[in-house]
């Protein structure tokens, strides 16, 4: 009796297994009848098995609520189909977690961005309750035109190691080397709409969600990759380095820095630790002074991230000459660091009202659609100079303002501003050099500062 029971328990968990399991390797993550294996976090909008698919509903004064997995994932390929009202914004999360040592459990990890918006966004990569942006589909007309804003979408999310890619419709829309989050649930999200009546009671569905965890390499989608995004500190990846990109600090040593107007880094006022450069809050009038780059620039691309303390005022100058002799001075057009909320610049008068404020151009130009991270947090800051003199700002994935130098209208700025002094046009008109040197600001506040690198753009 023993062993016939010992067969036919046998026989009932190989059949369950065939029941979860494909002969492919892929498992359901839904069983299509209830929400079996999920649990809700955060909000309380309301979810709901129909036809065989999941049903998110948008209700108003409610936070963003999550339909999560009980199991965790690591390296896995994911699938699901999806249908969102053209109204509102949704996503995926994966690798994420919940925490009560976070925000009270606040659920945070990557987001497979849901976005029918004409922005059209979907597919790229969101940090929700961390960081931000971290791809966006900004430099990727294909992957904007990949999303269905009528009818079903399909989506597939490969999370091998720190290479995290995503797929719409068949278009590669995100493709990101990031490490910071090795493991954690999928999560269905319906974003929070405020109170907003014309939002209430929308409709998000779901339906096919499917995972594979074996086996992943031989299972990755072929097929043209988005652009490469790099988010692990202080690398370059392959494409990187192919691309032409070039670390400006390794993470260890100041190799390839100098003190402005001097011949070496400085030694004191500065340290490097824990893959950081910072420069240190001043003792008195005691300071390590300003450090830049032993190269120089003139068309490039320049991306870093950076770490206000609170209260904390820094720039990233470009296009930098040195002069004044015998008491020399480093200056040129500078991309603010400033903490809004806890430094008089904010909101000191000027000829032109915000321009001191974090990602504005100093002095010149106000910066619009910023998004920041709370001070303590890293930000990415990133300039852009192209061959016709156009320069950019970019905070976190966002354009925060352009301008060309050397034009009438930059000039007439330049007039408006402090720089209107002729100390700073000793050696031409202010901000118009061909090429320059990279600054680094010692304000006298505490600012780290990560992950510099710059494409020189003369090279190609």
């Amino acid at each position: 009796m023993k062993t016939i029971f010992n067969l036919l328990t046998g026989a009932f968990m190989c059949l369950c297994v065939s029941c979860n399991t494909s002969n492919d390797g892929w498992i359901p993550l839904f069983n299509g009848k209830d929400l079996t294996g999920f649990r809700q976090l955060n909000g309380r909008a309301p979810f709901r098995v129909e036809n065989g698919e999941i049903v998110g509903v948008s209700t108003k004064n409610e936070p963003s609520s999550f339909l999560a997995t009980e199991q965790d994932y690591g390296d896995f390929i994911l699938e699901f189909d999806v249908l969102c009202a053209p109204a509102l914004n949704s996503g995926v999360q994966f690798r994420s977690l919940s925490r009560p040592d976070f925000r009270d459990g606040c659920v945070h990890g990557y987001q497979c961005e849901i976005d029918p918006s004409d922005r059209a966004w979907s597919g790229g990569i969101y940090d929700e309750a961390r960081r931000g942006w971290l791809v966006t589909l900004a430099d990727n007309p294909d992957g904007r035109a990949a999303y269905r804003k009528t009818g079903w979408n399909h989506y597939r999310v490969e999370a091998l190691g720190d290479c995290l890619r995503i797929w719409l419709n068949g278009v590669n829309t995100a493709n990101l080397r990031d490490n910071t989050t090795p493991r954690g649930f999928i999560a269905l999200q319906i974003h929070s709409i405020g109170n907003r009546d014309a939002q209430d009671g929308m409709e998000i569905r779901w339906k096919n969600l499917r995972i594979l965890t074996e086996n992943l390499e031989a299972n990755r989608m072929q097929g043209t990759l988005a652009p490469e995004v790099n988010r692990i500190p202080n690398t370059l990846s392959e494409q990187e380095r192919a691309d032409g990109w070039e670390l400006l600090f390794d993470g260890k040593t100041s190799t390839g820095w100098r003190g402005a107007c001097r011949d070496a880094f400085p030694e004191r006022g500065w340290k490097i630790e824990d893959g950081q450069l910072t420069v240190l809050k001043a003792e008195g009038d005691e300071r390590g002074g300003d450090i830049v780059t032993e190269g120089r620039y003139g068309t490039f691309e320049l991306s870093l991230e950076f770490k206000l303390t609170k209260g904390a005022n820094s720039g990233i100058k470009y296009f930098t000459v040195e002069s004044g002799k015998p008491h020399c001075s480093a200056f040129g057009p500078e991309y603010q660091l400033l903490d809004d909320d806890g430094h008089s610049d904010a909101g000191q008068a000027t000829s032109f009202p915000g321009s001191r404020t974090l990602a504005g151009l100093y002095d010149l130009m106000a910066p619009e659609r910023k998004r920041t991270n709370p001070i303590g947090e890293w930000n990415l800051a990133q300039i852009k100079v192209s061959a016709d003199s156009r320069v950019e700002h970019w905070l976190n994935g966002f354009e925060t303002l352009a301008y060309k130098r050397g034009s009438e209208a930059f000039r007439e700025r330049v007039k408006g501003s402090k720089f209107a002094d002729p100390s700073y046009h000793a050696s031409g008109p202010f901000g118009e050099a061909s090429e320059g040197l990279i600054l680094l600001q010692d304000h006298g506040d505490e600012v780290a500062f990560r992950s510099i690198k710059i494409k020189n753009l003369k090279r190609k």
